[in-house]
């Protein structure tokens, strides 16, 4: 049914035949790491209502599969260890062979230690730190960009934190890795824009996910206040949030994006 707006001017009047509104990924593929739960299945399935095919990928295989299988035939899942480039490479088979292309790639998968002194984090839980939430980001990029330039570009989207422009004590070690997701996302914009590769982070605050706990030290009604409170909107962040932010990121709307880190975060930079 036509939708008829009237102009700016009395004597104008426009007349717009809207169809069925268009899809704003459609026909794009994304690969999503950490997709099994929070921030990443809320991209998944909002990246899905908007028209991509998804490749579900998370190193919990049980959670991908379930993400995949709801959103239906438009998503594959892979058990992805981020930490490895040759898991990386498999999971860039399956996208290929399933469809065809790869115009997305979001690293959303992360790690955290738990809130506390930095000089008890162990070497083993600094190693992992850095191997999931940096050197995945070269993984990916080694695996997706040549594949991007052939296509004639791209979209490359992490998932850094407000930890990384707002540090808060405790998360010493975290707060770093984002600091140099954001850097790495700068350069890489620079280095790739020639080629039509767009790549832009976002910077979440906290949200209800499975590693709030970890971010607050302990899960208690009076930590959470204390949390909350420190927000100017007022609440946590919510996988749509996040999902919302990153599909106007990924798509066509933001095509003169290109090096931002997009605070999502209800105020908590300011």
């Amino acid at each position: 049914m036509p939708h008829i707006f009237r102009g700016l001017w009395p004597a104008q009047w426009v007349v717009f035949i809207m169809s069925e509104k268009s899809m704003r990924l459609e026909n794009k593929v994304a690969i999503i790491t950490g997709a099994a739960s929070g921030f990443g299945e809320g991209m998944a399935r909002r990246f899905a209502e908007e028209g991509a095919k998804i490749v579900v990928a998370d190193l919990n295989a049980r959670g991908a599969e379930r993400v995949a299988a709801e959103i239906g035939k438009a998503a594959i899942w892979t058990q992805t260890d981020v930490s490895l480039r040759s898991e990386f490479d498999e999971m860039v088979y399956a996208a290929k062979s399933a469809f065809g292309r790869i115009d997305i790639m979001v690293n959303n998968a992360g790690y955290t230690h738990r809130n506390g002194d930095m000089l008890d984090v162990s070497e083993e839980t600094f190693d992992l730190i850095t191997a999931v939430n940096m050197k995945a980001i070269y993984h990916a990029a080694l695996a997706v960009v040549p594949i991007m330039e052939r296509q004639g570009g791209g979209v490359i989207l992490t998932t850094a934190s407000t930890a990384g422009l707002r540090p808060r004590p405790g998360l010493t070690w975290y707060n770093a890795s984002k600091g140099w997701a954001i850097t790495a996302t700068k350069s890489m914009a620079v280095e790739l824009a020639p080629k039509n590769i767009r790549v832009n982070c976002l910077c979440p605050v906290a949200g209800e996910t499975g590693m709030l706990e970890k971010f607050m030290g302990a899960d208690t009604p009076e930590i959470r206040e204390k949390f909350r409170a420190s927000i100017p909107l007022g609440r946590l962040s919510t996988p749509l949030d996040i999902a919302n932010a990153a599909l106007w990121l990924a798509s066509d709307e933001a095509a003169f994006i290109t090096g931002v880190a997009l605070e999502v975060d209800g105020g908590r930079c300011i």
